[in-house]
């Protein structure tokens, strides 16, 4: 099982079916926090739907094209990141997470994010690193901006919230720009 240890106090582990109904719980407590900008979160009505989709994420990841791995903070799952997919060939791959509300404000994600971009740019030997956001999604948008990403551009109407188009925010990080700022802190 492929896990990432960020720090003393987190960990990304790769979902197994075992997580189902913890990864349920989460979301369903976090719903009313996730859904403003998480369009599939009111969809997910019972944990065994993760019994479908979590093999499809194991899938993803044995064919060496992305992953979704929870955040565990101090053994508890918090959130979730991962590559969306890995265009092997042009070395390039984005990244989504996504938090519980009572885990913002410990710099859990930042720190996350930075282990995936060590991970992409020292392990995997990729180039380029993108997120993308909600143009309001502040809290969001600040990860990329903490660590040091490019703003490249925008989206419009990138994204369909509860009918209603948002833009998207497009930030990125190239292997040489990362890399320039020191050695890998693993």
């Amino acid at each position: 099982m492929f896990t990432l240890k960020v720090d003393e106090e987190i960990e990304l582990q790769l979902f197994q079916l075992k997580d189902c109904k913890e990864l349920y719980r989460m979301i369903d407590l976090n719903r009313s926090h996730l859904r403003k900008w998480l369009g599939w979160v009111d969809d997910m009505t019972s944990p065994y739907q993760y019994e479908t989709i979590i093999p499809m994420w194991l899938k993803q990841f044995a064919e060496n094209n992305g992953f979704n791995a929870g955040i565990r903070y101090k053994g508890e799952l918090v959130g979730s990141i991962g590559f969306h997919y890995i265009d092997w060939r042009n070395r390039h791959t984005t990244i989504g997470y996504y938090l519980a509300q009572n885990a913002e404000g410990r710099g859990i994600m930042t720190r996350s994010v930075r282990a995936l971009l060590n991970h992409a740019f020292y392990d995997l030997g990729l180039n380029r690193v993108e997120i993308r956001c909600g143009e309001y999604n502040l809290k969001s948008r600040a990860i990329p901006e903490r660590l040091g990403f490019t703003i490249e551009g925008r989206i419009r109407d990138g994204e369909l919230l509860y009918n209603e188009f948002h833009d998207l925010i497009i930030y990125g990080m190239l292997a040489r720009d990362w890399k320039s700022r020191g050695p890998s802190p693993y």
